[in-house]
């Protein structure tokens, strides 16, 4: 369980096919609060340690990546030098500065446009129609992993939607939200409380 507040950006270093897609992901963590078996959220997406090393302040951890993770996540986002958003699993006692995230990829998004508004920048997404009914304004939605509030969402004929979003200044510093543009496609995951809302609207109507 995550909280969607990413705590460091990490970088891929090396990408090898062992079976599964095997990565190596350089961060500013000291390995020795890294376990092998713990759960990290890089870029939304929830991965098992299974190596790690480095020192202090410059250190490395493994993951493999299956090849269904692959498919439902954002295309390249796994190539060597890639960066992501990473953040440690929930603990017992920890603030919940963000809002429920689970690490399970709903589905990918692409960025419309990515507009300046002060300091700050505008992001517009388009979700799938499968996720339309989820994203709500002043809900929350993970955008490569990070815990963000929908300012208002737009439908479309299709049944897709377009939701805008407002990346502050240090969001996009301490995120690699700062890099999107318009084209960019992005990991999404709803809100959990959205999810059960609309599975109980479901049950209610067929009675």
């Amino acid at each position: 369980m995550f909280t969607g507040i990413v705590t460091a950006i990490g970088t891929i270093t090396q990408a090898e096919t062992l079976g599964d897609l095997r990565l190596t992901i350089a961060c500013p963590w000291d390995p020795a609060t890294i376990a092998i078996g713990a759960s990290i959220a890089c870029s939304g997406v929830c991965l098992t340690v299974v190596d790690r090393g480095g020192a202090a302040g410059d250190a490395w951890f493994a993951i493999d990546l299956s090849a269904e993770s692959v498919s439902r996540t954002a295309p390249g986002m796994w190539e060597q030098g890639r960066r992501l958003n990473l953040e440690p699993s929930l603990r017992v006692g920890d603030e919940l500065g963000g809002h429920i995230v689970s690490g399970h990829v709903d589905a990918t998004g692409q960025v419309i446009a990515a507009d300046p508004v002060g300091g700050s920048t505008r992001l517009t997404i388009r979700a799938p129609a499968a996720l339309a009914p989820f994203i709500a304004p002043k809900g929350s939605i993970s955008v490569d992993g990070v815990s963000l509030t929908v300012n208002a969402v737009e439908d479309q004929p299709d049944g897709a939607a377009d939701f805008t979003l407002n990346i502050i200044p240090h969001t996009g510093e301490v995120t690699t939200l700062s890099g999107l543009a318009a084209g960019s496609t992005v990991n999404l995951e709803i809100d959990t409380v959205a999810r059960y809302l609309q599975r109980l609207e479901a049950l209610r109507n067929r009675s």
